[in-house]
């Protein structure tokens, strides 16, 4: 996933104030600091699951799972710190203040990683998808308290930068996490399966040490700061019990949906093809009930508040709705391509890569979302016209050298990807055609990414690869255009409508898994016709809001183009 998931709520000008703050740039490096842990770790998974898949001798959809644990722990910890704030009529997070936030979230990822240390020594994958889970949860805190706390470490005008500049952080976290992991676990990026076979947990240990560490050390230089402002804020939250319901009884559902498919693992019929068949399509049918049941829930809040709106909050609007199972989609496809993408290039028709040798193509991936970021960001800086057209052919070209040095530094043969510059070429002209405007490219970017997952569909090899790859380059600006669309307009609820958004970062708990599923039934190549229908629901959403804020009196393209 896009672990990138900080946005503005409101135009720059807002935040405008008499006298400029000067930017607490040691307070600001220790966050940015923490930025580069939820890229690191979330690419990292990457690389983590074909090896739990060998190791604990898992089919595609239970490797999955880590994917599941990790970012269901966002939808969890949102859902919390949502109910206990609508409870209250208060920002919980605000109320302890932003650093406290930070601190407590780094506190309990630090007891993730402990928890993954015992797991991997004494417990089994369960134990080690729980570990997973309580260090996103400390992960979702600490996002939901660093994009207020990065705009009170100077100007609030300039909040938006010290955003993006996390947000490249973040990027550069995803680019190298899955070579760093390799290296860890593989003791380098390019060994062979016989090598996998002999590997033992306890380098998982050596990691989540080194890892735990790290979470530990930022929260001490957060605690013993003094120079940093506590970041307090008593916003008050708009009750909506209406909309509580319903993202309770989804909450339930999801779980009793979830229950039979972990059950049937301990009833498979073995040796029997066609028993195995039939509950291959029985797990697959409650998997997709679960996404069934997410759109249901959501499109009859909508109907219902579109009828009376009281108790229903921001629920009300059509632009969050539909922009909510746009946030999931978008989250699913991101996480998913990568997360499936091991198994793919083990295939035959890709040359039947080890899964140690797929880091330099995972981080090729993420590096990706780095370059379309980095690109991206650059109209924040209000640059001329002539050097934002520059720029916008310079950036994303140094980002995809970024990306073939940190892998030359780790010895890895990037040969095989030089051509995939192609596919930085074509983000380009799609950031030139798109004008700025956030419904415009994101549809642009969402019919790249159709026709990227249709060519690699219908192709092998090479060209197949790239094509599944340049999935980064079009996921890329998604999550600012998607989140910028949906909150458009909602004016008192803009806050609780990020919440809600924020929550279907569930998408790379669900998608994923379907995916794996379908995989186990029909191929794994086959199976990213799942990528292709999360593109398209996109380019729908990109397509339809527009005409929906315009109903509203807001043509969200000419107003605030370029605004994020």
């Amino acid at each position: 996933m896009d672990t990138n998931i900080l946005m503005d709520d409101a135009p720059e000008s807002s935040f405008r104030i008499a006298q400029p703050i000067k930017t607490n740039t040691g307070a600001l490096s220790t966050l940015v600091v923490v930025f580069f842990f939820w890229g690191f770790i979330a690419a990292s998974n990457s690389i983590f699951i074909p090896f739990c898949k060998h190791y604990f001798h898992l089919d595609q959809f239970q490797s999955q799972l880590i994917d599941f644990a990790y970012y269901l722990a966002y939808y969890v910890g949102s859902l919390v710190l949502y109910i206990i704030g609508v409870s209250r009529g208060k920002d919980l997070v605000g109320h302890w203040g932003y650093k406290k936030g930070i601190i407590y979230g780094l506190l309990l990822s630090v007891v993730g990683a402990v928890l993954m240390i015992v797991a991997v020594n004494y417990s089994g994958f369960a134990a080690i998808l729980s570990a997973l889970f309580v260090v996103a949860l400390g992960f979702s805190l600490q996002q939901t308290a660093a994009q207020p706390f990065a705009i009170e470490l100077g100007d609030p005008a300039t909040g938006t930068h010290r955003v993006n500049l996390g947000g490249g952080v973040n990027s550069f976290g995803t680019t190298i996490g899955p070579i760093i992991v390799a290296i860890a676990l593989f003791g380098s990026t390019t060994v062979t399966d016989a090598q996998i076979a002999s590997l033992h947990l306890d380098k998982v240990t050596l990691l989540y040490s080194c890892v735990g560490g790290l979470f530990l050390l930022a929260a001490l230089l957060f605690i013993f700061s003094k120079k940093l402002p506590a970041g307090k804020s008593e916003a008050v939250i708009e009750r909506s019990n209406k909309a509580t319901g319903v993202l309770i009884v989804m909450t339930i559902l999801l779980i009793g949906f979830f229950i039979p498919v972990f059950y049937s693992y301990k009833n498979e019929p073995l040796g029997d093809a066609a028993a195995m068949h039939s509950l291959e399509m029985y797990r697959l049918k409650w998997l997709l009930a679960s996404f069934v049941i997410i759109v249901v829930c959501l499109v009859y809040a909508n109907m219902r508040a579109s009828k009376k709106a009281e108790g229903w909050g921001a629920m009300k609007y059509p632009q969050l709705v539909l922009g909510m199972l746009g946030i999931f989609m978008y989250v699913g496809v991101e996480v998913t391509i990568a997360s499936n993408m091991g198994q793919l290039l083990a295939q035959p028709e890709y040359g039947s890569m080890p899964a140690a040798t797929i880091a330099p193509f995972i981080s090729m991936y993420w590096g990706s979302l780095m370059i379309g970021r980095w690109a991206g960001s650059i109209p924040v800086f209000n640059p001329s016209k002539s050097m934002k057209n520059f720029l916008l052919v310079l950036v994303p070209l140094i980002g995809f050298g970024v990306v073939l040095g940190v892998n030359a530094i780790a010895k890895n043969n990037m040969s095989p990807l030089y051509w995939y510059i192609i596919c930085v070429f074509v983000q380009i002209a799609g950031f030139f055609l798109s004008e700025e405007k956030p419904a415009k490219m994101l549809l642009l970017f969402a019919v790249f990414g159709i026709i990227a997952m249709l060519i690699g569909l219908f192709t092998t090899g090479m060209v197949s690869i790239y094509a599944f790859l340049s999935g980064g380059l079009f996921c890329s600006i998604m999550w600012p255009a998607i989140f910028a669309l949906a909150i458009a307009g909602l004016g008192k609820y803009t806050t609780q409508g990020s919440a809600f958004l924020i929550m279907m970062i569930l998408g790379g708990s669900i998608i994923p898994p379907i995916q794996g599923k379908l995989a186990d039934i029909i191929g794994i190549h086959q199976s990213y016709i799942v990528a292709v229908i999360c593109f398209a629901y996109v380019a729908f959403f990109a397509w339809a809001v527009r005409g929906i804020l315009k109903k509203q009196g807001l043509d969200f393209d000419a107003q605030i183009a370029g605004g994020h």
